[in-house]
Protein backbone atom coordinates (compact mmCIF):
# COMPACT_ATOMS: atom_id res chain seq x y z
CA UNK A 1 0.00 0.00 0.00
CA UNK A 2 1.38 3.42 -0.94
CA UNK A 3 0.80 6.58 1.03
CA UNK A 4 1.45 10.08 -0.26
CA UNK A 5 3.44 12.38 1.97
CA UNK A 6 4.05 16.11 2.04
CA UNK A 7 6.55 17.49 -0.43
CA UNK A 8 9.87 17.91 1.39
CA UNK A 9 12.18 20.74 0.30
CA UNK A 10 15.74 21.51 1.36
CA UNK A 11 16.59 25.23 1.20
CA UNK A 12 20.33 25.89 1.17
CA UNK A 13 22.89 28.72 0.98
CA UNK A 14 26.11 27.41 -0.58
CA UNK A 15 29.54 28.90 -0.17
CA UNK A 16 30.62 32.05 1.58
CA UNK A 17 27.59 34.20 0.75
CA UNK A 18 26.30 35.48 4.10
CA UNK A 19 23.03 37.01 2.94
CA UNK A 20 20.24 34.62 3.85
CA UNK A 21 17.19 36.82 4.36
CA UNK A 22 15.72 35.83 0.97
CA UNK A 23 16.31 32.13 1.62
CA UNK A 24 14.61 32.38 5.01
CA UNK A 25 11.64 34.29 3.56
CA UNK A 26 11.17 31.70 0.80
CA UNK A 27 11.60 28.81 3.26
CA UNK A 28 8.90 30.30 5.51
CA UNK A 29 6.54 30.89 2.57
CA UNK A 30 6.96 27.28 1.44
CA UNK A 31 6.39 26.03 4.99
CA UNK A 32 3.31 28.23 5.36
CA UNK A 33 2.00 26.76 2.09
CA UNK A 34 2.10 23.29 3.64
CA UNK A 35 5.44 21.95 2.47
CA UNK A 36 7.93 20.35 4.82
CA UNK A 37 11.02 22.59 4.70
CA UNK A 38 14.54 22.02 5.97
CA UNK A 39 16.83 25.07 6.00
CA UNK A 40 20.52 24.13 6.16
CA UNK A 41 21.82 27.53 7.23
CA UNK A 42 24.72 29.53 5.85
CA UNK A 43 28.04 28.46 4.37
CA UNK A 44 27.14 24.96 3.21
CA UNK A 45 29.43 23.07 0.86
CA UNK A 46 27.77 21.42 -2.11
CA UNK A 47 28.71 18.04 -0.64
CA UNK A 48 26.96 18.96 2.62
CA UNK A 49 23.85 20.02 0.70
CA UNK A 50 23.73 16.73 -1.21
CA UNK A 51 24.36 14.73 1.98
CA UNK A 52 21.53 16.58 3.75
CA UNK A 53 19.21 16.05 0.78
CA UNK A 54 19.88 12.31 0.87
CA UNK A 55 19.57 12.03 4.66
CA UNK A 56 16.30 13.98 4.68
CA UNK A 57 14.95 12.18 1.57
CA UNK A 58 13.86 15.46 -0.01
CA UNK A 59 11.87 15.91 -3.18
CA UNK A 60 13.46 19.25 -4.08
CA UNK A 61 16.42 21.50 -3.32
CA UNK A 62 16.10 25.28 -3.42
CA UNK A 63 19.39 27.13 -3.68
CA UNK A 64 19.76 30.82 -2.87
CA UNK A 65 22.84 32.38 -4.42
CA UNK A 66 23.94 35.99 -4.52
CA UNK A 67 27.69 35.50 -4.83
CA UNK A 68 27.97 35.26 -8.61
CA UNK A 69 29.16 31.64 -8.45
CA UNK A 70 25.94 30.23 -9.94
CA UNK A 71 27.65 28.89 -13.08
CA UNK A 72 29.81 26.71 -10.82
CA UNK A 73 27.36 25.94 -8.02
CA UNK A 74 24.38 24.65 -9.97
CA UNK A 75 26.18 22.39 -12.50
CA UNK A 76 28.40 20.99 -9.74
CA UNK A 77 25.38 20.33 -7.52
CA UNK A 78 23.62 18.54 -10.39
CA UNK A 79 26.73 16.40 -11.02
CA UNK A 80 27.00 15.46 -7.33
CA UNK A 81 23.32 14.47 -7.30
CA UNK A 82 23.83 12.35 -10.45
CA UNK A 83 26.83 10.59 -8.85
CA UNK A 84 24.62 9.67 -5.87
CA UNK A 85 21.80 8.47 -8.11
CA UNK A 86 19.62 11.30 -6.80
CA UNK A 87 19.16 13.30 -9.99
CA UNK A 88 15.38 12.88 -9.65
CA UNK A 89 15.47 15.58 -6.95
CA UNK A 90 14.05 18.79 -8.44
CA UNK A 91 16.55 21.65 -8.17
CA UNK A 92 15.47 25.27 -8.34
CA UNK A 93 17.15 28.47 -7.31
CA UNK A 94 17.02 32.15 -6.90
CA UNK A 95 19.19 35.17 -6.45
CA UNK A 96 21.28 37.51 -8.52
CA UNK A 97 21.65 35.58 -11.76
CA UNK A 98 22.05 37.25 -15.17
CA UNK A 99 19.33 36.38 -17.67
CA UNK A 100 21.98 35.21 -20.17
CA UNK A 101 23.16 32.52 -17.72
CA UNK A 102 19.74 30.94 -17.08
CA UNK A 103 19.56 28.77 -20.25
CA UNK A 104 22.89 27.12 -19.38
CA UNK A 105 21.74 26.44 -15.83
CA UNK A 106 18.54 24.84 -17.11
CA UNK A 107 20.59 22.79 -19.58
CA UNK A 108 22.60 21.53 -16.59
CA UNK A 109 19.36 20.28 -15.03
CA UNK A 110 18.10 23.18 -12.90
CA UNK A 111 14.32 23.26 -13.30
CA UNK A 112 13.71 26.94 -12.53
CA UNK A 113 15.48 30.15 -11.56
CA UNK A 114 13.63 32.89 -9.68
CA UNK A 115 15.03 36.39 -9.99
CA UNK A 116 14.72 39.30 -7.54
CA UNK A 117 11.17 40.63 -7.58
CA UNK A 118 9.54 37.23 -8.05
CA UNK A 119 6.58 37.03 -5.70
CA UNK A 120 6.42 34.37 -3.01
CA UNK A 121 3.08 33.32 -4.48
CA UNK A 122 4.76 32.63 -7.86
CA UNK A 123 7.42 30.47 -6.17
CA UNK A 124 4.87 28.53 -4.10
CA UNK A 125 2.64 27.99 -7.15
CA UNK A 126 5.60 26.77 -9.21
CA UNK A 127 6.58 24.28 -6.49
CA UNK A 128 2.99 23.04 -6.24
CA UNK A 129 2.92 22.43 -10.00
CA UNK A 130 6.42 21.02 -10.47
CA UNK A 131 7.42 19.08 -7.34
CA UNK A 132 5.62 15.89 -6.36
CA UNK A 133 6.23 13.74 -3.29
CA UNK A 134 7.76 10.34 -3.74
CA UNK A 135 5.62 7.41 -2.67
CA UNK A 136 6.26 5.91 0.73
CA UNK A 137 5.76 2.15 0.66
CA UNK A 138 4.32 0.74 3.88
Amino acid sequence: MAQERKVKILVAKPGLDGHDRGAKVVARALRDAGFEVIYTGLHQSLEQIVESAIEEDVDAIGISILSGAHNYVFPTLMELLRKEGMDDIVVFGGGIIPLDDIPGLKEAGVKEIFLPGTSLEEIVDWVKENVKPREVVL
